[in-house]
């Protein structure tokens, strides 16, 4: 899943994208409001977090023309200021979440995985189809209650084919969630990873759940014994 995270102070910034990163996540990272606003309209993010106090553009200001323009992008606010008229304010104008600083970070990933079940409509703490199941809190993937080891970016990419199982996903849909902004979109490396989760999700295994749907691109889900791409 593909995070934007607009932070001016830029050694917490660092410090939470290396943290986040390290969960398997992709995050861009911008240090004021009017690349925010730029870095909104040019990619489709699964979420954002994003501090009030920035230069430029604030993040009350930024969260406003986001809603305002019907994006449902969710957000989680943070900031320095803990009033309950602050937290009033952003909730209101639709923000999904508000972190006073300090905070620990196994607080704000827990609110990252919360925010995106409720946005996918998730309703368990793990992703499950068939006998394949990823655990978000532990990065524990199994299937067939065997234990499956996976790359960082081999589980960011299993994690988006779950949250969209069943649908359809173009190879540029999978890059702009998975991927971020330094990713040279003009290599065949989705394919490649896309090879590498076969090989240790499907191989071994009777029932193939990665399918390619020729012309489109890739989409996980149960294949009728009649059905074949």
């Amino acid at each position: 899943m593909r995070l934007l995270l607009v932070e001016d102070e830029k050694k917490v910034a660092s410090h939470i994208k290396k943290g986040l990163e390290g969960e398997g996540y992709a995050v861009d990272v911008v240090n004021n409001g009017e690349d925010a606003s730029s870095m909104v309209k040019a990619y489709d993010y699964d979420l954002l977090i994003l501090d009030v106090m920035l230069p430029g553009k604030n993040g009350i200001q930024i969260l406003k023309e986001l809603r305002d323009s019907k994006q449902n992008t969710p957000v989680i606010f943070l900031t320095a200021k803990n009033s309950t008229e602050e937290k009033i304010l952003g909730l209101d104008l639709g923000a999904d979440d508000y972190l006073t600083k300090p905070f620990e970070f196994e607080e704000l990933c827990a609110r990252v995985r919360a925010i995106l079940r409720r946005h996918e409509s998730v309703k368990t703490t793990k992703l499950v189809i068939a006998d394949l199941e990823l655990n978000p809190v532990t990065h524990e993937v199994k299937r067939a209650g065997q234990r499956i080891e996976l790359t960082q970016k081999e589980y960011a990419l299993l994690e988006y084919l779950l949250y969209n199982q069943g649908k359809i996903l173009t190879r540029t849909m999978i890059v702009e969630h998975v991927w971020d902004q330094d990713f040279d979109s003009f290599t065949n490396v989705v394919d490649v990873y896309v090879n590498h989760l076969r090989s240790k999700l499907d191989q071994p295994f009777e029932k193939k759940l990665l399918q390619t749907v020729r012309g489109f691109g890739y989409v996980l889900r149960e294949q009728d014994a009649s059905h074949k791409d």
